[in-house]
């Protein structure tokens, strides 16, 4: 019963992150350090609530091709300014979330 509601806030968390990033990419606002600190808390919480043992190798793989393109492609959105700070949200929450999976995961290893 509990990992069924840690999937639940991690799901929303995911939900409200992504929704977030756009909100704040259409208002054209800067993203300044509360909105930092929101991002890289939602990542947190992603991370930690929810995945899965199961659905960590999937995630951190299609989470380490997302940071690369958007790392790597920086150049090619500077045309969409809007674009640009969509990807930028999107790397603010998906590189924490990647990285406590990935921690998730070693551990995970080492027991077995």
């Amino acid at each position: 019963m509990v990992k069924k509601q840690t999937s639940a806030i991690g799901g929303w968390a995911f939900l409200i992150g992504v929704v977030l990033a756009i909100a704040i990419a259409l208002l054209g606002s800067a993203i300044n350090s509360t909105v930092l600190w929101i991002f890289l808390v939602v990542g947190l919480v992603v991370g930690l609530m929810n995945v899965t043992e199961d659905e960590a190798h999937s995630f951190m793989m299609s989470g380490i091709v997302l940071i690369i393109a958007v790392s790597m492609g920086q150049g090619a959105f500077s045309i969409s300014p809007l674009l640009s700070r969509i990807l930028d949200s999107f790397l603010l929450i998906f590189v924490p979330a990647v990285i406590i999976v990935a921690i998730k995961n070693v551990f995970a290893i080492a027991k077995h």
